[in-house]
């Protein structure tokens, strides 16, 4: 009878155990190539359709209100590199599962790239104010990351018989060299495509160099009194914010980039005449200066997210006179390049207070990163319902017909500013020495109402009035100080209060910012010693 000789062991089959590391590093090899290859072709385009960003911008759209509003309150400013982190560590892990279904089946791993550029390409294309082609940096990005792969499984497989790339300790050391040379070739490919393709879109789309060219024309009426003339000099924060230290907030993932000869604005919807406004058009009306304290809808109590600085721009009341706005148009819609959508009472803008479109900042164009080159500024509303940047549509219509972008999530349609107070010096868990007087300072707001008294309260001690800064307007925040002189060692309690221009006090209860902006006394605890 003749022996039956065993049959080799299928190489693929008894490797699969082992060769997960290699299919790790070959997922995320061409998952590199993938997203810098389409960070490349979207300098051709756009830099908002890079896969990364398109995923990003989706992701924002559907996610729930709550989430965004743990985001903010958990990373402030730094919530949008927060979900770029999130986002790619998220394809990282696609690109590791990919890699290692690859080394065991390569069709596989390429349907999974490719499911993964298509998923890119719905992104692109279901994003507020997409275009046409910005599904095409995913699809090519993804052919290129197929491409990628096959060339990496193919070199981590060797001749026929030998032991894959994951198999280290069987495999020769040629078929080492040659998958080692691969995947260092492929890694360059995607640095170079990736870090190449973000400088490129820096070069084509960037707008500093515009606005480095701008001379604003000077301000209608009298010189602003110098900011020196409202600042205390002692409240831990100054009276302006410059431009660097402005918060942020806004679902811009990358931002806009706008070429003010080219950069328009529409006026339209329930008006008697439409209008379009280039940016020389603006700039040829009359402009003025004012002092507004900005401040976010999120900022919980004692929170940084306000700021106050200089705008000059055209009052919107002049602008909505001019197109006949219906009487029956209870609010502006205004529509920003990325999509993002504001909505603003109508009465507020026309009753008198300086509502503006701004296209300067503390003496100097508009930061593109707060609008450039024209955004929204209305005094006494917080920002989601106020102050929207790189404006490009503003649309007159009802609350009845239309719901802009965060009274879709959950907030209150109208958003008047609550008055706050917030303590900046001493900071929160400081040592201060018994015996020495020390000031403790802060700010007030309650923006188009204005701040009359502030009180500050240590342990249970009778509320002290502080000492007021003047300022320039109603508008603004109120920098305050007292000085307060230990008598005993160990921890103590400091509570500010507010009351407003009608000497209303400030609500105690404590509230979170969600629907319509926080209430409480902010408080921090200091140690004498």
């Amino acid at each position: 009878m003749a022996s039956k000789t065993a049959s080799p062991p299928d190489v693929r089959t008894a490797a699969a155990s082992t060769s997960w590391p290699a299919g790790a590093l070959i997922g995320l090899l061409a998952g590199g190539v993938a997203i810098g290859v389409g960070q490349l072709v979207a300098a051709l385009f756009r830099p908002a359709a890079a896969p990364a960003i398109a995923v990003g911008n989706r992701l924002i759209l559907l996610t729930p209100e709550s989430v965004k509003r743990w985001a903010i309150k958990e990373f402030g400013t730094g919530d949008k590199h927060a979900l770029l982190t999130g986002i790619y560590l998220g394809l990282a892990g696609c690109a590791v599962l990919v890699g290692i279904a690859a080394v065991r089946r390569l069709r596989l791993g390429l349907l999974g790239i490719a499911l993964l550029g298509l998923l890119g390409g719905y992104c692109a294309l279901t994003t507020a104010a997409h275009r046409p082609t910005d599904a095409v940096p995913s699809v090519l990005g993804a052919l290129a990351g197929m491409y990628a792969l096959s060339l990496l499984v193919e070199a981590a497989e060797g001749p026929a018989g030998e032991s894959p790339a994951g198999d280290m300790a069987g495999q020769s050391g040629t078929n080492r060299r040659r998958f080692l040379s691969a995947s260092l070739a492929v890694a360059g490919g995607a640095l170079v495509a990736g870090f190449g393709g973000r400088l490129l879109q820096v070069r084509r789309f960037n707008a500093e160099a515009a606005r480095a060219k701008i001379v604003l024309p000077p301000a209608a009426g009298a010189e602003p009194v110098a900011r020196s003339s409202f600042d205390l000099g002692k409240s831990g924060v100054p009276f302006q914010t410059p431009a660097g230290q402005f918060y942020r907030i806004d679902t811009a993932l990358v931002v806009p980039q706008l070429d003010p000869d080219t950069w328009s604005l529409r006026i339209h919807g329930k008006v008697q005449r439409e209008l379009t406004l280039s940016y020389a058009d603006l700039l040829a009306r009359p402009l003025v200066d004012r002092w507004v304290t900005l401040t976010c809808v999120s900022n919980e109590v004692g929170g940084p997210l306000i700021g106050n600085a200089l705008f000059r721009g055209v009052l919107l009341a002049d602008l909505l006179r001019q197109v006949g706005v219906s009487p029956d148009a209870d609010q502006l819609i205004a529509t920003s390049s990325d999509g993002m959508t504001i909505g603003t009472p109508t009465a507020v803008v026309l009753d008198g207070r300086d509502a503006m479109l701004a296209v300067g900042m503390n003496g100097q164009p508009l930061p593109v990163e707060h609008g450039f080159p024209v955004r929204m500024v209305v005094p006494g509303l917080y920002g989601y319902v106020s102050a929207c940047k790189w404006i490009v549509d503003l649309r007159a219509t009802t609350f009845a017909e239309d719901q802009a972008y965060w009274v879709r999530g959950g907030w209150a349609q109208q958003g008047p500013i609550k008055l706050a107070s917030r303590i900046d010096r001493p900071s929160a868990s400081q040592q201060v020495a018994v015996g020495t007087e020390i000031p403790v300072a802060g700010v007030a707001w309650d923006q188009h109402v204005g701040v009359s008294r502030v009180e500050v309260q240590v342990d249970d001690d009778p509320w002290q009035q502080a000492v007021l800064a003047p300022v320039p307007s109603i508008d603004t925040w109120r920098q305050w100080v007292w000085l307060w002189t230990p008598r005993g060692a160990g921890q103590h309690r400091i509570r500010v209060r507010a009351y407003d221009g009608q000497g209303r006090p400030q609500d105690e209860s404590m509230a979170d910012a969600f629907p319509s902006g926080a209430t409480g006394l902010h408080a921090i605890t200091v140690h004498a010693r």
